[in-house]
């Protein structure tokens, strides 16, 4: 059976589909420690030291230059991306596993506008379905937050400040992935994906301040895996995206959601709203339309 599927998937989906393995697990690791009383500035700075020293070690076995071409662009993405983290971070540890990653999958909404503002992209009727049907279903995850009476509205089930954490790090994916798209004409992947980590450190560690807490034993072991899982997925989603059939692929990065919603139930026993299947399903549904209708 396996080398049934293995002849019968291209090379691109196996390494998407670990690569979304290797996100997902790197959530519930994220997850995890925070429950050791690790703040989530702390657990951001200790993947940029595992992820930094790892892509260090691919530039000089590439033998290419450190720094690159267009530093300005790249330290831009840095810090894009390391902001965007942090409240990625804080909406995983906040939220069940499963809301926290749909949220994240609004970013192809935010990258076609911005695609098409910076980019000068053209709208696509695929793009517009993709807004509207994206739309809608955060509307439907969102609806048990709003609980109608007779008084007042008030909220419940999620934090507001959560579930906006988690759009405003579903928008700076959006903008760190138009600036990856503009710097790859001059830049190296692995140059990019190192200054990541060489400006999200220090930025991570100055906002920690005073706040830093040593991690047990069990606690720096999950520190590690945060580290080692990001790259597991990297590495998966940089291989599939080299691969010739790679927009094959990309609708096999939403199977992510699938994995989120299983880890959370197993690690956590997270069972997800009734809401939360329907709006996500619209949200993920959305982001395919737009990824399939090229093809």
């Amino acid at each position: 059976m396996i080398a049934l599927l293995k002849n019968t998937l291209p090379a691109s989906v196996w390494y998407m589909l670990l690569s979304a393995l290797g996100f997902s697990l790197m959530a519930a690791c994220v997850k995890l420690v925070s429950t050791y009383g690790i703040p989530v500035l702390e657990i951001v700075a200790a993947r940029a030291i595992v992820s930094g020293f790892i892509s260090y070690v691919d530039i000089k076995r590439k033998g290419i230059s450190l720094w690159g071409n267009n530093k300005p662009w790249l330290v831009a993405r840095g810090v894009v991306g390391a902001l965007a983290l942090i409240f990625v971070y804080y909406a995983v540890t906040t939220l069940p596993l499963a809301e926290a990653t749909i949220l994240q999958y609004l970013h192809p909404v935010f990258t076609a506008v911005l695609a098409v503002i910076f980019l000068k992209e053209k709208v696509q009727r695929s793009t517009l379905l993709c807004i509207v049907i994206s739309i809608l279903g955060l509307s439907v995850m969102v609806s048990p937050n709003i609980q109608f009476s007779s008084s007042a509205i008030s909220t419940m089930q999620y934090s507001w400040i959560s579930i906006g954490a988690a759009i405003l790090g579903a928008f700076g994916s959006a903008v760190a992935y138009v600036i990856v798209k503009k710097l790859t004409k001059t830049e190296d992947s692995s140059v990019i994906v190192f200054y990541f980590p060489f400006v999200s450190l220090p930025i991570a560690i100055a906002l920690l301040g005073s706040d830093f807490v040593m991690p047990s034993l069990p606690a720096f072991g999950l520190l590690l895996l945060v580290g080692i899982f990001t790259q597991v997925g990297q590495v998966g989603l940089t291989k599939a995206l080299h691969c010739e059939d790679a927009n094959k692929a990309m609708a096999y990065a939403y199977v992510q959601v699938v994995f989120s919603v299983f880890i959370g139930w197993l690690c956590f026993s997270e069972v997800p709203l009734v809401t939360t299947l329907i709006g996500g399903g619209l949200v993920v549904g959305g982001a395919l339309i737009n990824v399939l209708w090229k093809r």
